[in-house]
């Protein structure tokens, strides 16, 4: 169980619990000058006798969730002094605006968290401003202003030298079995020496199984081992967005700054990279100079570089210079430690035939079981009873239910295959017979009737109205070159793959 206090009367002040006092299971604190006092009631050990050491117990609460560094921890939070604590409120002093605005924008939610789990309490976070005594001398407001200077400094760093990992991944948090042993001992040797090893580092496997998980790992004991590191997380489409971004705006030199200056660059799912051609062409260039630096380069993807074959070459080449390594589905064990683990860290008790039921029926997916969980937990305060078997069907069915894809519409292939031709929705559907065209509209129509299996009446009327032949030539002639033409077979099968996965999104 969770250490908790109870809070009564109006006000909690520094004041301390007499060490020597014989009556430790209720103490009376004299609180105001109204006379007012605080009764702190001992309900699990151990008894938190000061302000001081509650607010140490809410600090190591947020280290253990991950999602603040250690080096912002420091930065910030370790340097807020507590003052007064009641039911309501927990007031803290900072030495300067900046920092309070920084705790009070970035890390408020966080700090309210730790006081509800850790001490029971709903509390508002206060944080006044005071000058410290050092201020009376002459030289304190040049001392301020550098003082403050260097913490906007520090803090900017710490901004832009971290993008777009998330806290909540970690090493601790990532539970280990036979189907994901090495993809792990790899990747926590890259955070402890990046660069050094395994360099670049490759990992694949189907969705859904911790990939993207120990990515964030990576970059978050990155970030505490070298908080002056530049770590760069992207998926594929942010990569992409961003190159695109940058030729609109007719300033590459902003993406080469973001991208080749990083210390460590780490892109999920490369294989939606395919038939983008000058987007291959500048991460090719990206991978060159950051892998001459020894920067470290991590990359997943659903399969190995060797079936990413609308990759270019030189790129799939490069991917085996470094290590590959791959994730598979979890075993039952793994499942369950999996399952044990989310249950935990929500605090919540689920008996060993419920666990072992929900193992057995969500076996493929990670995302899955630890939704189940989240919703077991749900369920159980609707209900006011600990999860149950039954509990446990209603949410697997609920979770294979939600799993269903999203309707595959005709406008969506278009747009898809548009993308990966480089060509506008209106010239598929229009009458231009320019070859590039030609082909992306006849791929299109091929993959219509793959997904959707509609007749073929019906899809000659959503590509501008073709006839029925036109539309049995247009199949007939894809189905015919994929016989001879490998790289159009994956792109096709890339395509539909891609189309099927967003669906699912």
């Amino acid at each position: 169980m969770k250490d908790r206090w109870k809070v009564c009367g109006k006000r909690f002040s520094t004041t301390t619990v007499p060490q020597n006092s014989p009556v430790r299971q209720t103490t009376e604190i004299p609180a105001d000058p109204a006379g007012q006092a605080l009764k702190l009631h001992k309900e699990d050990p151990p008894f938190m006798n000061s302000i001081d050491e509650a607010f140490s117990s809410v600090k190591q609460y947020c280290r253990k969730e991950g999602r603040i560094s250690e080096a912002a921890m420091k930065l910030w939070i370790d340097i807020m002094k507590p003052v007064q604590l009641d039911g309501s409120v927990a007031v803290f002093t900072v030495q300067s605006e900046f920092q309070k605005t920084v705790v009070m924008n970035t890390y408020n939610a966080l700090l309210k968290e730790a006081f509800l789990n850790v001490l029971g309490l709903d509390v508002k976070i206060q944080i006044n401003v005071v000058t410290p005594e050092e201020n009376d001398n002459p030289l304190s407001e040049n001392s301020n202003a550098k003082d403050y200077d260097e913490l906007a400094r520090r803090h900017e760093e710490l901004e832009h030298s971290f993008e777009g990992a998330n806290y909540e991944y970690t090493f601790a948090t990532f539970i280990v079995g036979g189907s994901n042993e090495f993809a792990y001992a790899a990747c926590t040797a890259v955070a402890k020496e990046p660069g050094k090893n395994y360099n670049p580092l490759f990992i694949y496997g189907p969705s859904g199984l911790g990939k993207t998980h120990l990515m964030h790992a990576i970059a978050n004991q990155v970030h505490e081992n070298h908080p002056e590191y530049k770590i760069i997380y992207v998926t594929s489409e942010e990569f992409g967005n961003d190159f695109l971004s940058c030729i609109n705006d007719n300033n590459m030199a902003r993406f080469h700054d973001k991208y080749r200056n990083a210390d460590v660059l780490l892109i999920d799912d490369i294989q939606f990279f395919s038939n983008k051609e000058r987007m291959q062409e500048e991460f090719f260039h990206t991978f060159n100079k950051l892998h001459a630096e020894g920067k470290q380069i991590v990359i997943t993807s659903d399969k190995p570089p060797k079936e990413l074959k609308t990759l270019e070459e030189r790129i799939r080449s490069r991917f085996e210079w470094g290590l590959i390594t791959d994730i598979s589905t979890p075993d039952f064990e793994t499942r369950i430690a999996i399952i044990r683990r989310k249950a935990e860290l929500l605090d919540l008790y689920i008996p060993d035939d419920v666990a072992e039921f929900i193992a057995n029926r969500l076996k493929t997916n990670i995302r899955q079981l630890e939704g189940a969980v989240k919703k077991l937990k749900a369920l159980k305060h609707l209900a006011g009873s600990p999860p149950s078997i039954s509990m446990a069907q209603s949410v697997i069915k609920d979770i294979l239910s939600d799993d269903q894809p999203a309707p595959i519409t005709v406008e969506k292939i278009i747009l898809e295959v548009a993308d990966v031709y480089g060509v506008s929705p209106e010239d598929i559907r229009s009458s231009k017979r320019s070859s590039q065209i030609s082909t992306a509209r006849k791929v299109a129509i091929y993959v219509v009737r793959e997904i959707t299996q509609m007749p073929l009446q019906a899809i000659g009327t959503e590509f501008g109205g073709r006839d029925h032949s036109t539309i049995v030539y247009s199949i007939s002639n894809i189905e015919t070159a994929m016989k001879h033409d490998d790289h159009l077979k994956q792109l096709v099968e890339d395509t539909i793959k891609n189309i099927r996965n967003k669906s699912h999104a």
